[in-house]
């Protein structure tokens, strides 16, 4: 196999990037004024389609109306609002989430169960419907009309529409996330992998209030679409947390319209899964790194443990710990609090075996305790990205996890998030 990392570059263009892919936000007045809050994303032909979704018992409307409409492993359009959950509404929420998708299916001639639906922003409150649809209707004007102009197959606004769209579906996020990738394939040709996701706060593992949506130009057929999107949301998203809360409306939706007329197999396949592991490990990175309120951005390495499961584990319970995440922003070297997070994760491990390093400086060897500078522990805790990572010793086994430091703006952001 050849060196994946090297097989494919960085392109503009976001989730709109791939053939046949549009998408587009708009300014509906959901919550906030003058804010993009209604997003699209089309397929000019009916793609393979697959989804991942939260594990809260709890659950959104649209979430339940999505992997209804899912079940056949098809999907041509996705409609996406952030400033109102739709979430634990009752019979008016399902109204909502069904509404949306039958606007979107009208004006872009397509059919009602191909439009997937979600929803982000504060939970419980009914969705103001009318002014979501108006939304709808000119999301949809606008694409029909760069559609229209696409006549070479050059799309002329993709990567503004694409951007915009990745905007509309923000809430308390302050940066954009979204990439996009090219990849040369051995039997010619090139395919193209597009992504945008939001996140900030309430991000667990089994993700958390995010949402991610990625599409491609490859020919993929849905079953395997599953497969790859799954392992991959368990590698990212998975493996972030914000707060320790998982919210209602968690979805990652994968497209696959095969417009590049490349059907995947070998090498080519290997290299498509890598690359959108790598897509939704940095979509996962980057809210990492945008938590609410967060100054710092932390990455925890566990090597040598017996299994995989162990070391996500021990990964996401360091990630997670209150105490870590004040020591962090504290710049407190107290990696006692990193070591009891471990202990608590429920993996199997040997705590006289274990070593504590933080970036590069060794703070812990076979569970005790060394002497260390307490100034070049600061100075590493100083940065904007800490490293932290712990070898068990035991295995062969290792997982990543990110999250970010725990601040007095966190508090501030979600003491008043319905005001």
């Amino acid at each position: 196999m050849s060196n994946v990392e090297d097989t494919w570059k960085s392109i503009d263009g976001g989730v709109a990037a791939s053939k046949g892919f549009y998408a587009i936000g708009v300014q509906a007045g959901i919550a906030v004024v003058d804010k993009y809050d209604v997003a699209l994303v089309f397929s000019q032909v009916q793609a393979q389609a697959a989804g991942v979704y939260t594990r809260n018992l709890v659950k959104a409307h649209p979430l339940y109306l999505t992997q209804r409409h899912l079940q056949n492993g098809l999907a041509q359009a996705i409609v996406i609002n952030s400033g109102n959950a739709n979430a634990c509404v009752g019979e008016a929420g399902d109204q909502a989430a069904l509404a949306m998708a039958k606007v979107v299916a009208m004006f872009m001639a397509v059919s009602e169960e191909d439009v997937l639906v979600a929803s982000t922003g504060v939970i419980g409150v009914e969705m103001p419907i009318d002014r979501v649809l108006s939304g709808i209707r000119a999301a949809s004007a606008e694409l029909l009309g760069d559609m229209a102009k696409d006549i070479r197959g050059q799309k002329e606004s993709s990567d503004d529409g694409a951007h915009r769209a990745a905007l509309a579906i923000m809430t308390t996020d302050t940066k954009v996330k979204e990439h996009a990738y090219e990849l040369p394939c051995s039997q010619g040709g090139v395919i193209t992998l597009g992504g945008m996701a939001k996140g900030s706060g309430m991000i667990h593992p089994n993700m958390g209030t995010m949402l991610g949506f990625l599409t491609t130009d490859a020919s993929v057929h849905s079953s395997e679409l599953q497969r790859i999107l799954r392992e991959a949301v368990d590698e990212s998203f998975n493996m972030v947390t914000i707060d320790g809360d998982t919210s209602t409306n968690d979805m990652v939706l994968l497209l696959a319209n095969g417009a590049s007329e490349i059907t995947l197999n070998g090498e080519d396949l290997f290299n498509f899964e890598k690359m959108v592991k790598m897509m939704c490990v940095q979509l996962a990175q980057d809210i990492a790194r945008d938590g609410e309120g967060a100054s710092k951005f932390m990455e925890v390495m566990v090597s040598g443990a017996k299994t995989k499961e162990d070391a996500q584990k021990i990964a996401r319970s360091i990630c997670g710990s209150s105490l870590v995440k004040t020591a962090l922003f504290g710049e407190d070297a107290n990696w006692g609090r990193i070591f009891t997070a471990a202990g608590y994760a429920g993996a199997e491990f040997n705590p006289e075996k274990v070593d504590i390093l933080l970036g590069d400086l060794i703070v812990a060897q076979a569970g005790r305790g060394l002497a260390f500078s307490e100034e070049k522990a600061k100075e590493i805790l100083g940065f904007k990205d800490v490293h932290i990572s712990l070898n068990l010793h035991i295995g062969e086994e290792h997982a990543t996890a990110w999250g970010c430091d725990l601040t007095h703006e966190y508090v501030t952001i979600n003491g008043s998030y319905r005001s």
